[in-house]
């Protein structure tokens, strides 16, 4: 295999996760398709809900298929199902036909998001083993700050063409970038640990496979603190708007600058926490956004000052979008990386339940009391458990490291 950098090899991953990252702009389209075909922003919305619904369950059932043929095959097909959701979205808009549009923007659009999601993250860790978080940090990035480049881009197409023609134009230019990104991209060679340039790496806790991980408990105690963390960070971006409008009296403009400025400190804090994960350690890293997250959720409601209140939300985004970053890296330290991009599709099964479960419960909780006060309690006693199962998984992975430890030195080998 001809020699590859690294560096570039990143590039195309990025490339690949800012085409499919542009699916956190998709309230852009909200109200022209309400006002071009009437079709109301509850049933728009359902197109967004399903496509990232189907990324969790995409990604799961074909982990196991990126690890058998590789990022490049995988990156591929993510390249021809995306490019087909999008287009085929702008087909059915066309058509003025809902049930299309779900079927491609959500269902085929959402193959392409799991298949695409996966394949350049699996691949990053084992290019870079003495810095996994900032190699998935970066590619993780990208996929936050898709939105920050397709929003102005879909706006200006839309008002200088149409909804339609915005969707063939986006469609081809993903098509096309994720094409790249994927002739570039490929496994490492073999012996790229033992062959690092950079810092020593601390060992895996295990090398496993999929089947091997689910059956472990710190799979299930990683896959719960995915689910509060995602869940708290999707109800913070599916009502931050009217929040902070009602909380502190913003007006819609500067309700809309919050939003905005959001998609800055998800893609950021991608990179800055999970490059601050390979210092800090994964655990450690993840405790804190508890933490953080707890005290934030807990003071916002008497927050009335609209600048200040926007700073706890970039906060709390942040960790949302830094809890993505840094799982591919926690999942080589705790499960190798032998099927990491199968293990990594399992967890992301917690993506696609709390995409459901955030949204709805705020929704439920407000229509039942007006007021966004008890969702903050409820959903920051969601982060204190899920602060507790942090502890729970450092006790874990020090009981492991320990037995391992213990048996080395009586010259048994450990699988566990």
């Amino acid at each position: 295999m001809t020699n590859k950098n690294r560096w570039l090899i990143a590039l195309s991953a990025v490339a690949i996760h800012l085409s499919i990252g542009s699916v956190y702009a998709y309230s852009v389209y909200q109200n022209p398709l309400k006002e071009t075909l009437g079709w109301e922003k509850t049933d728009v919305s359902l197109a967004f809900t399903i496509a990232i619904f189907i990324l969790g369950i995409a990604a799961a059932f074909f982990g196991r298929f990126v690890e058998k043929r590789g990022p490049r095959v995988s990156a591929m097909i993510a390249a021809v199902f995306f490019g087909i959701g999008i287009i085929g979205s702008g087909f059915a808009i066309q058509l003025e036909n809902y049930i299309l549009f779900l079927i491609f923007f959500g269902v085929i659009g959402g193959l392409g998001l799991g298949f695409g999601y996966i394949a350049p993250v699996s691949t990053l860790v084992k290019w870079f083993p003495d810095r996994r978080g900032l190699a998935t940090g970066m590619a993780v990035m990208g996929f936050g700050a898709g939105a920050l480049i397709t929003s102005p881009i879909a706006s200006r197409l839309m008002i200088a063409t149409s909804i339609p023609t915005t969707f063939y134009i986006l469609g081809i230019s993903y098509f096309v970038l994720m094409i790249l990104g994927a002739l570039y991209i490929a496994k490492p060679p073999e012996g790229m640990e033992e062959n690092r340039e950079e810092r020593p790496v601390k060992a895996d806790l295990a090398q496993m496979t999929a089947n091997e991980a689910i059956k472990t408990k710190r799979f299930w105690l990683l896959w719960f603190m995915m689910f509060i963390n995602i869940s708290a960070g999707i109800m913070i971006l599916s009502v931050a708007a009217p929040m902070a409008q009602e909380i502190t009296g913003a007006s819609a403009i500067t309700a809309a600058s919050i939003v905005g400025i959001m998609g800055l400190f998800n893609g950021g804090g991608r990179i800055g926490w999970a490059s601050a994960s390979d210092y800090l350690g994964r655990g450690n890293t993840y405790m804190t956004f508890f933490l953080i997250q707890v005290a934030a959720f807990f003071i916002l409601p008497f927050i009335t000052n609209s600048l200040v209140f926007s700073v706890f939300l970039y906060i709390i985004v942040s960790c949302y979008g830094g809890g993505f970053a840094s799982l591919p890296a926690f999942i080589g330290d705790l499960f190798g990386t032998k099927q990491l991009g199968a293990i990594h599709g399992y967890l992301l099964t917690s993506w696609s339940i709390a995409g459901v479960v955030g949204p709805m419960l705020v929704s439920s909780i407000y229509e039942n009391t007006q007021s966004y006060t008890i969702t903050f309690y409820v959903f920051g006693t969601m982060l204190a458990i899920g602060f507790i199962v942090s502890l729970l998984m450092k006790r874990d992975i020090k009981k492991i490291r320990t037995a391992k430890k213990e048996k080395r030195t009586s010259g048994q080998l450990v699988t566990e």
